[in-house]
């Protein structure tokens, strides 16, 4: 008998066992508009029929980068899949953006079919946590490429918007306030550093807890990215927002003045929103300069409206209402050239 493809390192019977464990968790997450999902060459959905006068498609993708190597130190992979669909969907978010649904990539040297189970039902619970459907997937076993137990993960999503209400933030003008809504810790960016400073160089075991944290270390590190959708769709309903970032890679100064047009600059008062003790644990362990900080991490603000300043109390009230922890961060003022952000102590 010749060589076969799964002495090759490539196992047929276990890709198809694994679809079917993922089938249950991404039936949970269907819409109405979903005509075929998984399973198929491709998935059908159908835009919502009467909703939208003008729609406007808006996709997004990402990953969730190194925070990937601490799921695989932990042996813990329930969670790395919220951060995926997370990661997408507070991207086209702020558009204005409606997810719709959400396609996954999984990619591995040998596939382990608990592990992966476990990163799809995430998938899944994200899904559903921004009201998308998981339409469909794909799964990439390449034996050599990948070393045995780890994986990686990318995440496409496509949402639609009303035309005339897309958020660009061209209306943005000096006075207007910043809405703060709290991150859950680090999400998914920075990973590299707060590795390389707590667990390589600080040596601390994920089951520790470090002076300042209330829990282990591990848990901290792995807490998922908060997912805004609905928190935000219900502050669209409520006030006019002028803009939106999510705060991401490179921080509130790379990130906000995405959202501000030429001529504008945002002030922010960092004692204006509490930030997870992680950061603090990291800042004091490296002796990473604030600015560092700042270009790095979120800082405890995962999502920044832009509202007119007599709206603050009606968006704040609509998210104390949804148990969000918001508050006002700063202020738009003028300024000269492209847009910045600056954060006083």
């Amino acid at each position: 008998m010749g060589t076969t493809y799964k002495q090759s390192g490539v196992d047929i019977e276990a890709g198809d066992a694994f679809v079917e464990r993922i089938k249950p968790h991404a039936a949970r997450t269907m819409r109405p508009e979903v005509v075929a999902g998984v399973g198929g060459f491709g998935g059908l959905f159908a835009l919502p029929p009467g909703k939208y006068r003008e729609p406007v498609l808006v996709a997004g993708t990402d990953g969730v980068g190194t925070k990937l190597k601490v799921a695989f130190q932990a042996g813990r992979h329930g969670t790395v899949g919220i951060d995926l669909v997370a990661m997408s969907v507070n991207d086209i978010l702020t558009c204005g953006a409606e997810p719709l649904f959400f396609l996954d990539y999984f990619a591995t040297g040998r596939l382990e079919v608990d592990a992966a189970a476990e990163v799809v039902k995430g998938i899944a619970m994200g899904c559903e946590q921004a009201g998308c459907a998981l339409l469909g997937g794909e799964t990439a076993e390449m034996p050599g490429f990948y070393a045995r137990g780890e994986y990686d993960l990318a995440g496409f999503c496509v949402g639609v918007v009303e035309r005339s209400e897309i958020i660009d933030g061209k209306s943005v003008a000096p006075g207007d306030a910043l809405i703060g809504l709290t991150s859950s810790g680090l999400h998914s960016n920075g990973y590299s550093l707060a590795r390389k400073v707590l667990l390589e160089d600080a040596k601390l075991a994920l089951d520790a807890v470090p002076e300042g944290l209330d829990r282990p270390l591990g848990d901290a590190l792995l807490e998922p990215t908060r997912i805004y959708v609905k928190d935000a769709l219900a502050l669209l309903e409520a006030v006019k927002v002028k803009g939106m970032a999510h705060i991401t890679g490179s921080g509130i100064p790379g990130n906000l003045p995405r959202c501000l047009p030429d001529g504008t600059r945002a002030v922010l008062d960092e004692k204006a929103w509490k930030r997870p003790a992680l950061f603090e644990l990291i800042q004091k362990l490296g002796n990473v300069a604030r600015e560092e900080m700042y270009n790095t991490f979120n800082m405890g603000l995962g999502l920044i409206a832009v509202v007119a300043k007599e709206d603050v109390a009606a968006a704040l009230a609509v998210l104390h209402a949804r148990g969000v922890e918001a508050s006002e961060v700063g202020r738009v003022e003028a300024g000269q050239g492209e847009a910045t952000a600056v954060i006083h102590p």
